[in-house]
C-alpha cells in the first residue's frame, strides 16, 4: 500500500495512518471512559426530576467534556474507516461494493453518535445559566441513549460483519482479525434488544447500559485497536519494495538532481 513520489519517500502510508486512527480511537474511547466513571458517574432515575436536574447541574462541564473527546473520537474513526477501504480496494477492487457498505454503515454510526452527544450537551447547557426543566433533560436523555444503545449497536454490527468478510475475502489484514469482526458483528446484534429494558441505572441490560458498554462498546473497540496494530506492524517502508520500483525511484532522484544542477 505505497505511493512513490518523487523524492523517494513513501507517501500516504495508508497502513501507519490508519493504524495511528485506530489506535487514537482507542486511546480517546479509554479517556472518554475515565472522565465519565470518575467525574459524572452514574445518573439518578430519569422519574426522580429533583435528584435528575441536580445531577445534570452538577455535571454539565464534565457532560461537555466527555462530548469534546467523543468529537475528536469520531475524527478519528473516520480516517479510520476511510483507511481501511483503502487497504482492501487497493487488493481487491472487485470487493469495493462491499467495502462501500462499511464506510457508508461507519459513517451512518458517526452521524447518529454526533446527534446523539449534541443531545446529552443538549442536557448539560440547559442547566449552565437558565432554569432546568426535567422533562427536557428526559426527553433529551432518552433519546441519546438509544442512539448510543440499540441504533449505534446495528449500525456496528454492519460495519464489523462487512469489514470482516473484506478482511478474510482480501486478505488484505490478517484472517485472524476478520474472525473477531464477525464475533464482533454477533455481539452486537446481541445488543439491540436492550432498547426493551427501560431506563434503570441499576439495571445490567437498561437501553445503553452495561450490557451494551460490555457486550457491543469493549468488542468493537478491541477488534478497532487490534486492526490499528496490525496496520502498523505490517506497513511496508522504502527497502521493501520490489527492485523495479526501486530503479524508479532512483531514476526519479537522479532526474531531480539533474534538473536542480541546470
Amino acid at each position: 500500500m505505497i505511493t512513490v513520489v518523487k523524492n523517494g519517500r513513501l507517501n500516504p502510508d495508508v497502513r501507519l495512518w490508519t493504524g495511528i486512527a485506530a489506535i487514537s480511537v482507542g486511546l480517546l474511547t479509554f479517556a472518554e471512559f475515565l472522565v465519565q466513571a470518575l467525574l459524572v458517574g452514574a445518573r439518578p432515575a430519569l422519574d426522580d426530576d429533583r435528584a435528575l436536574t441536580e445531577f445534570m447541574t452538577r455535571t454539565a462541564n464534565q457532560t461537555l467534556f466527555t462530548i469534546l473527546i467523543d468529537t475528536f473520537l469520531m475524527a478519528a474513526l473516520i480516517v479510520f474507516i476511510s483507511g481501511f477501504r483503502q487497504l482492501i480496494t487497493h487488493t481487491r477492487p472487485d470487493l469495493q461494493w462491499v467495502a462501500n457498505i462499511m464506510y457508508g454503515a461507519g459513517l451512518l454510526f458517526i452521524a447518529v453518535t454526533l446527534v446523539g452527544d449534541a443531545m446529552e450537551g443538549g442536557t448539560a447547557l440547559d442547566t449552565m445559566g437558565l432554569d432546568p426543566d426535567a422533562s427536557s433533560l428526559r426527553a433529551l436523555t432518552v433519546g441519546h441513549t438509544l442512539m448510543f444503545g440499540s441504533i449505534g449497536c446495528t449500525l456496528n454490527a454492519l460495519v464489523a460483519a462487512s469489514a470482516a468478510y473484506l478482511t478474510i475475502a482480501s486478505e488484505a489484514l490478517p484472517k485472524w482479525t476478520g474472525y473477531i469482526a464477525y464475533a464482533v458483528a454477533g455481539l452486537n446484534l446481541l445488543s439491540v434488544p436492550t432498547m426493551f429494558g427501560g431506563t434503570a441505572p441499576d439495571s445490567f441490560f437498561a437501553a445503553g447500559g452495561a450490557a451494551t458498554a460490555m457486550l457491543a462498546t469493549f468488542p468493537w473497540l478491541v477488534w478497532v485497536v487490534c486492526v490499528g496494530f496490525v496496520a502498523i506492524r505490517d506497513r511496508r517502508r522504502l527497502e521493501h519494495l520490489s527492485p523495479e520500483l526501486r530503479e524508479q525511484v532512483g531514476a526519479e532522484e537522479e532526474a531531480d538532481a539533474g534538473a536542480g544542477a541546470r
